[in-house]
């Protein structure tokens, strides 16, 4: 080992903010060298270019003229050796006249900035020069570039701005767009810089032809596909139209992989019927079929249902004409279910689905024995990102008898109760939020309304209701790890003849999503058993439910959550609010966000804690 040689310990810099620290730092040399035993000579040559790379690295955010301090110490040497070194040598870098320190003892470097005073941006020329120069959404862009006349010289800003309308031009379909002029002159004795950025934008393109390939093979019609193309050629070019393009293939489920390419190299010249001429960009969209058949298995249990399994599949493409199929089984102890569902795509007026389903439900418990068969036939329409419609027609058969009746009496006969609805329903999905499976921004909610008639026992005749059902989430961020939700619930029926309303029209509340510390349907008008003990929840003709959350995570997936939710299900006059507390653990799993919850209900000192598991997005 050379006898001038040192081991560089650590690097210190002193003076700047967490961001400029972190940008002289990872332009260093030295950096490169921690750890390390490097030459005497080596070292010298590390110290000297140093103050280079480090006026270098303040130039981003502003700092011309910054006075750099470059220290050695090395912890071997005499306390009068380690700090003395002469003010002209630090200012030059070059290593101090000390005694060369000992390998076996590491050397520290200590870099002391002062950044003095900024560049800011005096004089400033952005345009856009063409077909473009009237285009209002990149005038906006324009008047949005960052940094403004007065503003530090930030080219992290600068440099953000200049590409984001490069990119825009791009979407708007102006392909040959070029840089005129694209140059920033700094006067250091001034601390001011001059920015003269111009573009050429050149003609704007139109929308060529769009051609589909299935790729190893055709699952669908080519004429299927050519029916989410809302467009019409030589329409003006705009990436937005193939973005929605590539949202409408998504929700077809029929593909894994879906790949549009714009070709502006292959445009074709077009004489259009005034005489002018236009550039159109053909475009090609490859598709991967997805697997044809999902199929699901599952295992449950619930405080009323008992343990169950469940068992599905899906037919992601029945056919060449993208039919849909699906067909689910959940056998529970005490309540079983079974599902048919047939789904045609459908794009007249909006994007969306023709569906029909009929469902089997069963349910005998010790309080209610209930079986109704119901079939539907719908139709869905995606109005825009933020909204998707469904219409639907309903007709239900239901029968209904409560075990309290029969005293517990098992050579008393069940009376049954019959009901036949038909009726019409309209729902709305609204979503504007940052993240659909973890919101840290926005709002979300659904809206039903329905109305319709039907015979039941007790009302001679037909049975007339209507109802409303309002659900809405609010979600706000706290800072980076930490969100608060706001959730709220109502619902009224109007109807003369209630008793008829067969149990799955009514409304209830309590459970999981609903009131935590309190089992899925308790609140609510309920019935007794003679000692006053059991109860069974009857449904109302009113709920009403709010729910505010406080969610943290910590370092990695995990969670916490501090919540309380009230509210209660009613047939008139004031509700008797019902309110539970709890706390519960957050797990953002592989599969969707996870969340068990143990909570109390405080309405009654002897009311058990309840525990309460969701998996899946919070809307």
């Amino acid at each position: 080992m050379p006898a001038m040689a040192v081991k560089i310990e650590r690097i210190q810099i002193q003076g700047l903010d967490e961001a400029m620290t972190e940008n002289v730092r990872v332009s260093l040399s030295l950096q490169d060298s921690i750890g390390k035993v490097v030459s005497g000579r080596r070292m010298a040559y590390l110290v000297r270019v140093a103050e280079d790379e480090t006026r270098e690295a303040l130039e981003p955010f502003g700092y011309y003229s910054p006075s750099i301090t470059i220290q050695r110490s090395d912890r071997s040497a005499p306390e009068s050796d380690t700090a003395g070194v002469a003010p002209r040598a630090q200012a030059t870098g070059a290593a101090p006249a000390s005694r060369e320190p000992d390998p076996n003892r590491p050397v520290s470097i200590t870099i002391t900035v002062r950044p003095g005073e900024p560049v800011k941006v005096r004089n400033e020329t952005v345009a856009i020069e063409g077909d473009a120069s009237d285009d209002r959404y990149l005038n906006e862009e324009i008047d949005a570039f960052l940094p403004q006349p007065g503003a530090v010289l930030d080219h992290v800003q600068y440099e953000a701005s200049k590409a984001r309308i490069t990119r825009r031009l791009a979407e708007r379909g102006y392909f040959d767009a070029d840089f005129i002029a694209h140059r920033v002159e700094v006067t250091r004795a001034q601390n001011a810089a001059d920015i003269d950025l111009r573009w050429s934008s050149g003609d704007r393109y139109d929308m060529g032809p769009v051609s589909f390939a299935q790729t190893p093979r055709q699952i669908v019609r080519p004429q299927l596909l050519d029916k989410l193309v809302y467009w019409n050629e030589g329409e003006y070019y705009h990436q937005g139209r193939l973005d929605r393009l590539r949202d409408s293939l998504l929700k077809l489920d029929y593909f894994s992989a879906i790949d549009i390419e714009p070709r502006p190299d292959e445009a074709v010249t077009v004489a259009e019927e005034d005489g002018s001429t236009s550039r159109r960009v053909p475009v090609t969209v490859t598709l991967t079929p997805a697997k044809r058949s999902i199929y699901t298995a599952g295992v449950s249990y619930g405080t009323d249902s008992g343990p169950g399994v469940s068992f599905g599949v899906e037919r992601r493409y029945v056919n060449s004409r993208g039919h849909k199929a699906l067909a689910q089984v959940d056998w529970a102890q005490n309540r079983k279910t079974a599902t048919l569902q047939y789904r045609i795509p459908a794009f007249a007026w909006l994007d969306g689905w023709y569906t029909a389903s009929a469902q089997f439900a069963d349910e005998q418990t010790d309080y209610i024995d209930t079986r109704r068969v119901e079939l539907v036939g719908s139709r869905s329409g995606q109005y825009n990102r933020k909204l998707n419609l469904i219409a639907s027609i309903h007709a239900l058969r239901e029968r209904w008898a409560y075990e309290y009746e029969s005293d517990g009496d098992p050579d008393t006969p069940v009376v049954y109760r019959y009901a036949n609805y038909f009726f019409p329903a309209l729902r709305a999905e609204y979503a504007d939020i940052d993240d659909r499976f973890a919101p840290r921004r926005g709002i979300g909610g659904t809206v039903m309304v329905r109305a319709g008639s039907g015979k039941g026992d007790d009302s001679g005749g037909d049975a007339m209701f209507a109802q409303a059902h309002v659900r809405a989430s609010w979600f706000k961020g706290l800072g980076p790890s930490d969100r608060l939700i706001v959730r709220g619930e109502l619902g009224h029926t109007f109807t003369d003849a209630l008793n008829d309303l067969p149990p799955s029209l009514r409304f209830y509340a309590g459970g999981d999503r609903s009131i935590r510390g309190y089992n899925w349907r308790e609140v609510g008008p309920r019935v007794f058993d003679d000692e006053g003990d059991v109860a069974f929840a009857l449904g109302a003709r009113n709920v009403i439910t709010a729910s505010v959350e406080y969610e943290r995570y910590f370092a990695g997936p995990w969670g916490a959550a501090a919540f309380v939710d009230t509210g209660d299900a009613f047939d008139g006059g004031s509700p008797d609010m019902h309110t539970g507390v709890g706390i519960g653990l957050r797990w953002k799993s592989p599969v969707g966000p996870i969340r068990i919850d143990i909570a109390r209900g405080l309405d009654d000192p002897d009311s058990p804690f309840t525990l309460h598991l969701n998996i899946g997005t919070d809307l």
